[in-house]
């Protein structure tokens, strides 16, 4: 899956309005008095001029879509902000605990949605009957002095039975792994997905949106860019030197000195400890990494709308470098990966090449520790 022509990069906006979705004044998902100023922001960026506000209508289509671990503090926003979708007709709320508040809060949003609560592993299954995407965020944050390694015994039993549950029920869901860390989860989930004999590798994502929303934030930041017009494609991994922003292919083109090149790369890299030392304890980085999360749900339900134009990163498995799994700018389809997006990594620069080189020991190691993790857990099962 590989496409190299540069023009396929051209339309890439992540998050976009269309002139098909859209919302009238009067079904507004906020009230008549702000809907119009709202809707006019938005559409006036987005849809040509000629095209009447009053004249787009809710299109509403037919997906579902589960959040698994809905009551953390990912989750909860995350509910939110899919809770906003015009593509969405069921949001599925799952937790082992304070779900069902959850859910009750958010069914008194006037958004066409609905909001269902389940609650506990007996109910896992049932949060996951006809759902088209599964959004998977459950798992202990990141605590000041915390690496994410520290995170993998909690977060790898929990991705593994989550991802048993969705193989049993929802084997043809797009599965969108969150929890960190992500560099060994999503190859968790792959190994549990190949023993049910259900494993479909353009269906599988670890979420890296985050990495690039941050990248996209503190570049138009640093050279007074609109953030709108910004794109940094990220590639490698979602932990620390494995995260590679590709400054040099940043549109719209734009210059870097060396010393920027170093100080955007590190704070990019780093921007998750920076969240949570600012939060001091209190805390991650749950409400950027909500937005990131359902701008990449947006983008997966546009793709399973049939829009043609659909590019977003993501940590898949992955053929672009020898890294049986990868992060690289991909174009999604119904079917989820229809390319990756090669032309990412041509002409890079010596300090972008050097980078991916580094990365690449550390990522594989993640990777080989999932991998181990899961055939361990596995031969266990089969002694027992």
């Amino acid at each position: 899956m590989s496409i190299n022509s540069p023009k396929v990069l051209d339309s890439f906006c992540g998050l976009k309005c269309v002139s098909s979705v859209s919302c009238n004044s009067e079904g507004s998902f906020f009230g008549k008095e702000s809907s119009a100023a709202l809707w006019q922001s938005v559409i006036s960026r987005v849809v040509p001029t000629q095209v009447s506000v009053k004249s787009l209508q809710p299109q509403a289509s037919m997906f579902k879509v589960a959040i698994l671990g809905a009551a953390g503090g990912i989750g909860q926003s995350l509910a939110l902000l899919i809770k906003m979708s015009p593509l969405v007709s069921a949001l599925h709320l799952y937790d082992i605990a304070n779900v069902k508040g959850v859910a009750a809060d958010l069914s008194h949003c006037n958004t066409p949605s609905q909001v269902l609560d389940f609650t506990g592993p007996a109910e896992l299954a049932n949060s996951l009957k006809g759902v088209d995407v599964v959004v998977i965020p459950a798992g202990v944050p990141r605590k000041p002095g915390m690496t994410r390694d520290d995170l993998f015994n909690i977060n790898a039993n929990i991705v593994k039975t989550l991802v048993e549950a969705v193989a049993d029920n929802a084997p043809d869901a797009f599965i969108h792994i969150i929890s960190n860390p992500v560099n060994s989860t999503v190859p968790i989930a792959a190994e549990v997905l190949k023993k049910k004999g259900v494993y479909n590798p353009t269906k599988l994502f670890g979420v890296t949106t985050l990495d690039v929303v941050r990248a996209n934030t503190f570049v138009a930041q640093k050279k007074n860019l609109r953030l709108i017009d910004v794109d940094v494609p990220v590639v490698g991994g979602h932990s620390g030197i494995t995260i590679l922003p590709l400054l040099s292919k940043t549109r719209p083109s734009v210059t870097f000195t060396d010393e920027e090149v170093e100080e955007l790369t590190v704070r990019i890299q780093n921007a998750g400890t920076e969240v949570v030392e600012a939060k001091a304890g209190a805390g991650s980085a749950t409400l950027s990494m909500a937005y990131a999360a359902a701008r990449f749900v947006e983008s997966s339900l546009r793709a399973l709308d049939g829009d043609g134009d659909v590019y977003e990163c993501a940590y898949i498995q992955s053929e672009l470098t020898e890294l049986p799994f990868f992060a690289s700018r991909v174009k999604l389809g119904r079917k989820g990966v229809e390319a990756v997006i090669s032309a990412d990594l041509q002409g890079l620069t010596e300090y972008e090449v050097k980078a991916l080189e580094a990365l690449k020991p550390e990522l594989k190691a993640s990777i080989e520790k999932g991998v181990g993790f899961a055939q361990k857990q596995e031969a266990a099962g089969a002694s027992v």
